[in-house]
């Protein structure tokens, strides 16, 4: 072995870098090689070198050598440790022995554990299954203890369905679901109860939807009860103190029952009531305090209150709001919509503002006993959509209305409507707004009745003074007519006031329509400045427009004697004297002074004064017309030959009109008179319908002469003519009617006097020589008019000239006439010129 070392040496040493690398290669030939997934071993890249290449023999000598010195050192270490070894083995053996005898006595004692512990263990056996009774019986205690809840909530659950008491039974079933049954566990009843649910409170619903409906029927059909119930109450409330009418509520619906019962509701999100007929909601309060129904007291309002519980509790209070909402915006077109025939009688405006009364009264009794079901902007929405269409239905169906009684009726009940509903606090001055509208209607009605009346009266008069025989007729006349006559009432009785019936009557009557129109104002709430200021513009209404027309009417219609329209003018007379008086009337009944500045003035003395003028411009008119009747009668021949003057008598139809002037005259002067400014009433009238009567005839008589149809006249028709104006004159101036100066009427037929004296006088020279002067004779002829006559005459003379060619008279006279025509002519060209 040392000769292969020394032998490997010197191969070594012969070649350095091939022992290297076999060393090298022995080295990595060393290394172990880790075993390949596949089972193969791998041959190493220095393996590999070696087959490959031409040293195998010396790599196989050096790897001789190599397991030579492992050997070696492995024959060194087991030299080393080989006594410890046997040391080892020797104990080994000690131990053995030692160890048989301990598993004997171990063998030993376990037979005597066995036996001793047999005892142990039936103890423990029968311990073992006394522990699992106890456990069962304790897992079946708790199991009950869950189980026997849910059973008694359900059973509660059916009473609570049976009893009807829906909102218990739904907070019942509520705590079943979500408290106990998951407390009990997944057993089969259980699993029945949950299937059962749903159902319930379907069932719940169904039926809490089903209340409601009843509900909202009940109300629609009690609506009108409650109206009429709150509108009675309002007015028993007017009646009151002031005091007590600082509480516009305290009748119906007071407002510290509605914050108890607020409080209540307060666990509407989730609280319980108190009990099922009222909800813990409905107003509570001691029958002493509230003698009269309300509300509350006429509809059971527990089931909205339940049903709005129920669909609280059950997630759905927006549904169950906009259902409610619905229903009673419905209700409120309903209501809202008035009878055809409304108009026709007061009942129908009753029942229609009892209807809306008792609707809105609901409303605000749901609004302050719930929290959110209506909200105040919704009952106001509610309120303005109602309000705009009562006012409408009010204007249209009052335009119906004729009866001036009705409409006040009407009046007052609105008012009585409108404050009931202000109580509640809705807005009203839209009401109150038309009620004024109302008031112009009102007064056409009272107009129109009242010319009725006016008429009447004038219709039934006999326009006559009237006669009083005692004392206290005299004191009943002059209590209805403010006559003040000193001088009357020194005479003795019998007597006579100057006025007809007409004018107590129609003063009386003044009155009433002041007391109508002031009934109308009442409770508007307007100041007296406004009560009167439209007061006193309804009556001059009534002056200016009813009275006057109807004194118009008196004075216009047919058969009206003269006497009548004297006696009208004196009655218009009268009550014009009486217009201040009806001034204090007003201001007495308005506490409102005249003097008040922009107070409006009666204008009944201007009312009175036209109606007076009015009848004197008839008198005169109707003088005229009857003395154109006798003037139809005039039968003139124009073609007369002349007479004497002494041989002419008055015409026929003259006379007789004479005698009528002089009757007719003689009756305004047997009438009673009495002051008016500065002359007697009928002796004016009198004078003035005299001079009025003879212009008439002058201008009448005038117009005759020179009418075209007349084409010829002649001397001895203006002869007659003058006779005739004689007779005129001399009526005249006997004074027909006291109080005319001197000749003064005569005046009335100068035209007429200078025209005839200036023909019949054949006075041309004069007339032509003084013209244009102021102390012509003939002042008043004018030339024209005596133009036109002048050629009547002319075409008289010449047919005369033609059958009478050869007397010298009709020829000189014939260019008489000429000559003065064509001076005529020139002086009237003159004038234009």
């Amino acid at each position: 072995m040392q000769d292969g070392e020394r032998g490997g040496s010197s191969r070594t040493r012969t070649h350095p870098a091939g022992n290297r690398e076999h060393g090298h290669q022995l080295h990595r030939a060393d290394t172990p090689v880790s075993q390949p997934r596949g089972g193969r071993v791998p041959v190493s890249p220095a393996g590999r070198s070696v087959y490959d290449g031409q040293e195998h023999g010396l790599f196989m000598e050096k790897l001789d050598a190599r397991i030579r010195n492992h050997d070696r050192e492995i024959e060194k270490m087991c030299n080393h440790h080989f006594q410890g070894f046997v040391d080892s083995i020797t104990e080994l053996l000690k131990v053995r022995g030692e160890a048989q005898k301990l598993k004997s006595q171990v063998i030993e004692t376990n037979i005597r554990l066995q036996e001793d512990g047999k005892v142990l263990i039936s103890s423990m056996e029968e311990l073992k299954q006394c522990r699992v009774q106890q456990r069962n019986i304790a897992t079946t205690i708790d199991k009950l203890t869950h189980c026997l809840p849910v059973l008694e909530m359900y059973s509660r659950l059916q009473e609570q369905m049976k009893a009807k008491r829906y909102y218990p039974a739904l907070r019942t079933l509520e705590q079943l679901e979500h408290t106990c049954l998951p407390r009990a566990g997944q057993y089969r009843f259980c699993s029945i109860m949950a299937e059962n649910i749903p159902k319930l409170r379907t069932h719940i619903r169904d039926t809490a939807m089903t209340q409601l409906r009843d509900f909202l029927e009940s109300i629609r059909k009690h609506s009108d009860k409650i109206g009429e119930t709150a509108i009675k109450q309002a007015q028993l409330q007017r009646s009151l103190d002031s005091a007590v009418t600082l509480q516009p509520r305290a009748l119906i619906g007071r407002r510290s029952r509605k914050a108890a019962a607020a409080g209540t509701e307060s666990g509407g999100q989730g609280g319980s009531p108190i009990s099922e007929q009222d909800s813990g909601i409905l107003d509570v309060e001691d029958e002493e305090e509230e003698d009269v129904p309300g509300a509350q007291d006429l509809v059971d309002f527990s089931p909205v209150y339940r049903c709005l519980h129920i669909y609280t509790v059950l997630g759905l209070r927006d549904v169950f709001e906009n259902y409610y909402r619905k229903q009673r915006r419905k209700q409120a077109r309903l209501v809202l919509q008035p009878h055809s025939n409304m108009h026709e009688t007061l009942e129908g405006y009753r029942r229609y503002f009892n209807q809306i009364v008792g609707f809105f009264v609901v409303e605000d009794h749901v609004l302050h006993t719930t929290q959110g079901l209506v909200n105040r902007a919704y009952v106001e929405e509610l309120w303005e959509l109602a309000l705009s269409k009562i006012v409408a239905a009010l204007r249209t169906h009052s335009s119906y209305c004729d009866d001036p009684d009705l409409v006040l009726d009407l009046k007052n009940l609105i008012v009585l409507f409108a404050d009931t509903l202000q109580g509640y606090g809705f807005p009203v001055s839209q009401l109150f707004d038309m009620l004024l509208e109302m008031r112009e209607q009102y007064g056409e009605i009272l107009l129109k009745r009242w010319n009725i009346t006016f008429r009447q009266i004038l219709d039934q008069d006999n326009y006559s003074p009237i006669p009083v025989s005692t004392e206290q007729e005299y004191r009943q006349y002059t209590s209805q007519f403010p006559l003040q006559d000193p001088e009357l009432e020194k005479l003795s009785f019998p007597k006579k006031l100057p006025f007809s019936g007409f004018v107590p009557k129609a003063y009386c009557q003044l009155k009433e329509f002041i007391y109508a129109c002031l009934k109308y104002s009442e409770d508007l709430h307007l100041s007296s400045t406004e009560i009167d200021d439209m007061i006193r513009k309804s009556t001059n209404l009534l002056l200016t427009r009813t009275l006057s027309n109807c004194l118009q009417y008196a004075i216009k219609k047919k058969n009206v004697g003269l006497a009548e329209l004297v006696q009208v003018i004196i009655n218009t007379t009268h009550l014009e004297q009486s217009c201040h008086f009806l001034e204090e009337f007003i201001t007495n009944i308005t506490n409102v002074p005249p003097d008040t500045a922009n107070a409006t003035k009666l204008y009944g003395t201007s009312t009175f004064k036209d109606a007076r003028h009015a009848a004197e411009a008839e008198i005169y008119t109707s003088l005229n017309a009857k003395i154109d009747q006798f003037l139809q009668l005039a039968d003139y021949d124009w073609m007369s030959q002349a007479q004497g003057s002494g041989n002419l008598t008055t015409s026929d139809y003259l006379v007789d009109l004479i005698a009528f002037l002089k009757s007719t005259f003689s009756v305004f002067t047997n009438l009673p008179g009495m002051p008016v400014e500065h002359a007697t009433l009928p002796g004016k009238v009198a004078q003035t319908a005299c001079m009025s009567a003879c212009k008439h005839i002058s201008t009448s008589l005038m117009q005759l002469l020179l009418d075209p149809e007349v084409r010829q006249i002649s001397i001895g028709a203006l002869h007659q003519l003058n006779v005739d104006l004689k007779e005129c004159e001399s009526f005249a101036r006997a004074g027909p009617v006291a109080g005319f100066q001197g000749d003064t009427l005569l005046l009335a037929f100068s035209d007429l006097r200078q025209l005839l004296d200036l023909f019949t006088q054949w006075d041309w020279s004069t007339y032509l020589a003084d013209y244009g002067k102021a102390t012509c004779k003939y002042l008043r002829v004018n030339p024209h008019t005596a133009l036109a006559l002048l050629e009547k005459m002319k075409e008289t003379s010449r047919k005369n000239v033609v059958l009478a060619q050869f007397k010298k008279a009709d020829r000189d006279r014939q260019k008489l006439i000429d000559a003065v025509i064509k001076q005529l002519r020139n002086l009237i060209a003159q004038h234009h010129a």
